[in-house]
């Protein structure tokens, strides 16, 4: 199976050489991050890594995450991310750590011409909601996570086939569909056959992108000369 170039691939992830790596390519349209893998990046400023991202990467979507519990703290942080540039989408989490909904601010922010990329959906009431909220408002995108639900033992491409029926009907044409958290490349193939708009790929599934569509019987043979050559570079006998 083959990708045919109409679902849009964006890069997640939080080092700038990797970034900027992946923005040489044109077959990235887009990129995310989130507080948790700039921590494990060892980003320490979290506007001062923004900004630096954004002077290389001035001209793709590009989406960074408020860290805020309170809703008002959210606000304002949301409004400040979304000066940084014009590419900028303010990510925001479906409710907060006390599970809270963040339906009325997305609305507000949305159509206060606030672009969001709304995150960590998991349910089909979250997407609805969401479509919801952000109907008529600035261009929009509804993460939902995949990989995640994939993770529970739930098929994604059923799911996700529903969630883009939702977003369609109920969001309209600037509400745009991301498939989240992949855990394979099969998964682009995936998101592109239900009809999602947008895929996030970290850089080690990036790297791989030229196997989709492979030759299996070259792979095959490619896989035992690897067995063959390791074998003999460790020097084993019997």
């Amino acid at each position: 199976m083959n990708i045919s170039g109409k679902i849009k691939i964006f890069c997640d992830g939080a080092t700038l050489p990797a970034l900027l790596e992946m923005y040489k390519s044109p077959r990235i349209s887009g990129f995310t991050t989130n507080p948790t893998l700039m921590r494990k990046a060892g980003i320490t400023n979290y506007q001062e890594f923004a900004l630096e991202v954004l002077k290389h990467i001035p001209d793709r979507p590009i989406s960074f995450e408020v860290f805020a519990d309170e809703f008002p703290e959210m606000r304002r942080q949301a409004l400040t991310i979304a000066k940084w540039g014009k590419n900028v989408y303010v990510k925001v989490p479906i409710t907060n750590t006390r599970a809270e909904s963040a339906i009325p601010l997305l609305q507000e922010l949305s159509h206060e011409g606030v672009k969001l990329n709304v995150t960590a959906l998991c349910t089909l009431d979250q997407v609805k909601a969401t479509a919801e909220a952000l109907r008529g408002g600035a261009p929009s995108v509804i993460s939902v996570f995949a990989g995640r639900i994939a993770d529970t033992g739930i098929d994604p491409v059923p799911f996700m086939t529903t969630a883009v029926e939702h977003t369609r009907r109920i969001g309209g044409p600037g509400v745009e569909l991301l498939w989240a958290s992949p855990r394979e490349l099969l998964n682009i193939v995936q998101a592109e056959q239900v009809g999602c708009d947008i895929i996030t790929v970290t850089p080690d599934l990036l790297k791989k992108l030229d196997l989709i569509g492979k030759d299996l019987t070259q792979y095959s043979l490619e896989t035992v000369q690897m067995f063959y050559n390791d074998a003999a570079a460790a020097g084993y006998t019997l």
